[in-house]
C-alpha cells in the first residue's frame, strides 16, 4: 500500500518535471502522452488504494524533513475513507481535463508549459487530500495557490490575464495567513503538527481557544474556497484557460478550502460559534452568488459564480455538522461543474472566442452533442429531481433543517432561496446558449475536435448519477456514501430527522426547482410567452448583478484606490519632491565647493604662497583675538 501511495503523489510530480526537462525538447504529441499519462497512472493507482483500504484508515510515513524534540515536519500521509475518495474524484476529473486539453490546446505552441503547471496542480491537490502533517498539506495548500496564478495568467501577454493571475495569488494569500497562524498554534497546543495526533487530542482545547482556531481555519478556507468576503478573484480566474477553469473550479483549488474543515473537523465541532459561522458564511455566500449569476452575460462567469454559489451549500452542510452531505455535494458539484466548463469551452471554441450568451443561441441544431452534454450538466446544477444534484442538495437541507439551533431555521430558508435561484440561473444560461432564436452574430459555427467531447460523456453520467451514492434509506435507498464515511471522526450516518420532514423538504425543494425552471422558460426559451422577454445582446451589460452587488468596486475604491494614492503620494511627493530633490540638491553643494577650491589649485608657486600667507594672517588674528578676549 505504501508504494501505490506514493505512486500516487509520485506521478504527476515526474509528470510535471519531465515537461519542465524536457518539454520542449520533445515534440507535442509525446509531451501530450507523457501529461496524460502521468494523471491516468495515479488515477489506477488511487482506484486500487480505494479497493485494497476500503473502509480502513492508517497513517504511513515516507520521509522527516525536520526532527528537533518533539518539533517533527514529516512528509506523512493519512489514508482513510474521506481522502480516498478525494484523491479518486481528483485524479478521475483531472485525467479527462488532461485529456480534452490535448484538443482544447491544440493550436497554442507553449503546451509544455501549460502540462507541467497542470500535472504540478494535480499533484499539490493530492498533497491536501493525504497530507498528515499540517506543514506538509501547507506546501500542496500553496502548491495549487502558484499553479492557479501560473495557470490563470498562462497567456501572460494580455495585461488583463496576467493581472486577473496576480489578483487571485494576492487573495488567496490572506486566508493563507489564517492558516499560518493555526499551525502555529497547533504546535503550542498539541506539541505536534501531525493532523491525526491534532483530531484525537482536540477535546483538551479551551472553549476560548477551539473558538479562534475553529475561525482561522474557517478564513483560511474562505480564501481558498473564494466565500465572502474573498469571492472577487475567482470570477477573474476565468482569464486561463477553459480546462483550468474547470480544473480549478471542480477538481481543485476551491474544493481544497472546504476539504480542509474535514479533515479538521473535530477541532472547527468543538466550538459551536465557529460552526455557526461556518455555516453562515456558507449561506449568505450561496445567496450572493446565485444573484450574481443571474446579472452575467459571459458564459464562464455565470460558471465561476455558480461555483462560489454551490461551494456555499459545502460550507453550509459542515456547519450543520454533516461531513458526508458536504462531501457527497462536493463529489456532485466536481462532475457536473467540470461537465459544464468543458461544455463552455467547446462552444466558445465553436464560435470563434465569443462568451456573451446574448450573442448565441440555437446551438442545439449546430452542436446536438454538446446540447446534450451541457443538458446533463445543467439538470444536475439545478437540483431536478431525480438527478444527482437534487439528491445531495437534499441531503444539505435536511441536515440544516435539522439542527437545532434557531438560527439554521433562517439558514434553512437562505438555502431554499438560494435553490431557485440556482436552477434560474442555470437553466437561464442553457436555454440563452442552446434554444432561444439564433443571434444574428452567430456564424460560421467551428467543428469541435472528439477528443474534446469524447471526456465529457463519463462525466455526464456521473453528474446525472452521484447523487446516489446519499440516496437515502427513507427513499429506499442505501445511503452508501454515509456508511462508507462512518469511521470518519465527526462523520453521521443518519441525519435524524422524522421522515415526513425529508419528504417535505425534498418536494419543496424539487417545487422550487421547477418553478425556476419554468420562469426561466417563459423569460429566455425558444419562444415569446405573455409578450415577455429577457435582455438581448443589443442591450448593454449593467446593473448590480452584472457588477457582483458591486463588492469588486467596492474593494477598488475604499481598500486599493486608498494605497494607491498613499503610493502615489510616497513617490511623487515623498520621494521624488523630497528625497530625490534632497539628494540632488546636495549632490550640487560638491562641484561648487570643487569649483571655489580649484581656483587655489593652479600649480602656480605665487599662489601656493599667497595662500599660505593668508592662512599665517589667519592664525595670527585668531591667536590675538583669543589672547584679547581672555579665552
Amino acid at each position: 500500500m505504501k508504494a501505490i501511495l506514493a505512486l500516487i503523489l509520485l506521478l504527476p510530480l515526474c509528470g510535471a518535471l519531465f515537461q519542465a526537462l524536457l518539454g520542449r525538447a520533445a515534440s507535442r504529441r509525446p509531451a501530450e502522452i507523457a501529461a496524460c499519462a502521468a494523471i491516468a497512472g495515479s488515477f489506477v493507482c488511487a482506484l486500487a488504494a480505494f479497493i485494497l483500504g476500503w473502509e480502513q484508515s492508517f497513517t504511513l510515513e515516507f520521509f522527516r524533513w525536520i526532527a528537533v524534540d518533539n518539533f517533527v515536519i514529516a512528509a506523512d500521509v493519512f489514508f482513510n475513507p474521506l481522502s480516498s475518495l478525494m484523491a479518486l474524484m481528483v485524479t478521475f476529473v483531472s485525467g479527462l481535463i488532461h485529456v480534452y486539453s490535448v484538443g482544447y490546446m491544440r493550436e497554442d505552441p507553449d503546451y509544455s508549459r501549460y502540462f507541467c503547471y497542470l500535472n504540478l496542480f494535480v499533484f499539490s491537490m493530492l498533497v491536501i487530500a493525504f497530507a498528515d502533517n499540517v506543514v506538509f498539506l501547507f506546501v500542496g495548500w500553496e502548491g495549487v495557490g502558484f499553479c492557479s496564478y501560473a495557470l490563470i495568467g498562462f497567456w501572460y501577454s494580455d495585461e488583463e490575464k496576467a493581472s486577473a493571475g496576480k489578483k487571485a495569488f494576492l487573495l488567496t494569500r490572506i486566508g493563507d495567513v489564517g492558516f499560518g497562524v493555526a499551525i502555529g498554534l497547533f504546535f503550542v497546543q498539541f506539541s505536534s503538527t501531525s493532523i491525526t495526533v491534532i483530531n484525537a487530542n482536540a477535546g483538551q482545547l479551551t472553549a476560548a481557544m477551539a473558538t479562534a482556531m475553529g475561525l482561522l481555519l474557517l478564513w483560511s478556507a474562505v480564501g481558498k474556497s473564494a466565500q465572502l468576503p474573498l469571492t472577487v478573484w475567482l470570477p477573474d480566474a476565468m482569464a486561463g484557460p477553459t480546462p483550468v477553469s474547470a480544473l480549478i473550479h471542480a477538481a481543485t483549488m476551491v474544493t481544497a478550502g472546504v476539504y480542509l474543515l474535514m479533515r479538521l473537523y473535530p477541532v472547527v465541532a468543538l466550538s459551536p460559534d465557529a460552526m455557526t459561522a461556518v455555516a453562515a458564511v456558507g449561506v449568505v455566500t450561496a445567496l450572493y452568488a446565485a444573484l450574481s449569476a443571474l446579472g452575467q452575460r459571459d458564459i464562464k462567469k455565470v460558471l465561476a459564480y455558480s461555483t462560489i454559489s454551490q461551494l456555499g451549500y459545502m460550507f453550509l452542510a459542515l456547519g450543520a455538522g454533516d461531513i458526508s452531505g458536504s462531501m457527497g455535494f462536493l463529489l456532485s458539484h466536481a462532475f457536473y461543474k467540470s461537465l459544464l466548463f468543458l461544455c463552455a469551452g467547446c462552444v466558445i471554441q465553436a464560435l470563434h472566442e465569443q462568451g456573451d450568451i446574448y450573442a448565441m443561441g440555437g446551438l442545439r441544431r449546430f452542436m446536438p452533442g454538446v446540447f446534450w452534454l451541457f443538458l446533463a450538466g445543467a439538470v444536475s446544477l439545478a437540483a431536478l429531481p431525480p438527478f444527482g444534484g437534487f439528491l445531495n442538495k437534499d441531503r444539505v437541507l435536511a441536515a440544516v433543517f435539522g439542527n437545532p439551533d434557531p438560527v439554521f431555521r433562517v439558514f434553512f430558508i437562505g438555502a431554499l432561496a438560494a435553490t431557485f435561484l440556482t436552477s434560474l440561473y442555470a437553466f437561464r444560461l442553457f436555454f440563452c446558449v442552446f434554444l432561444r432564436p439564433q443571434a444574428e452574430t452567430v456564424h460560421d459555427v467551428r467543428p469541435v475536435p472528439g477528443i474534446m467531447t469524447g471526456p465529457l460523456w463519463p462525466l455526464a453520467l456521473l453528474a446525472l448519477s452521484a447523487g446516489f451514492l446519499n440516496f437515502a434509506p427513507e427513499w429506499g435507498g442505501g445511503a452508501w456514501l454515509p456508511r462508507f464515511l462512518e469511521t470518519v471522526q465527526g462523520s453521521v450516518a443518519h441525519i435524524g430527522i422524522p421522515r415526513e420532514s425529508e419528504r417535505m423538504i425534498a418536494a419543496v425543494d424539487a417545487l422550487l426547482a421547477l418553478t425556476a425552471v419554468l420562469l426561466a422558460f417563459v423569460l429566455y426559451g425558444p419562444v415569446r410567452l405573455f409578450g415577455v422577454r429577457g435582455p438581448d445582446a443589443r442591450q448593454p451589460a449593467r446593473g448590480g448583478l452584472f457588477s457582483a452587488l458591486y463588492l469588486d468596486s467596492f474593494y477598488r475604491s475604499f481598500i486599493a484606490r486608498p494605497f494607491e494614492v498613499l503610493a502615489n503620494i510616497l513617490w511623487h511627493v515623498a520621494d521624488e519632491k523630497g528625497v530625490d530633490r534632497g539628494i540632488i540638491r546636495s549632490a550640487e553643494i560638491f562641484p561648487n565647493l570643487a569649483a571655489g577650491i580649484r581656483f587655489w589649485t593652479t600649480g602656480k608657486l605665487s599662489t601656493y604662497l599667497g595662500m599660505l600667507f593668508l592662512g599665517f594672517v589667519a592664525l595670527l588674528v585668531g591667536l590675538t583675538v583669543t589672547f584679547y578676549l581672555g579665552l
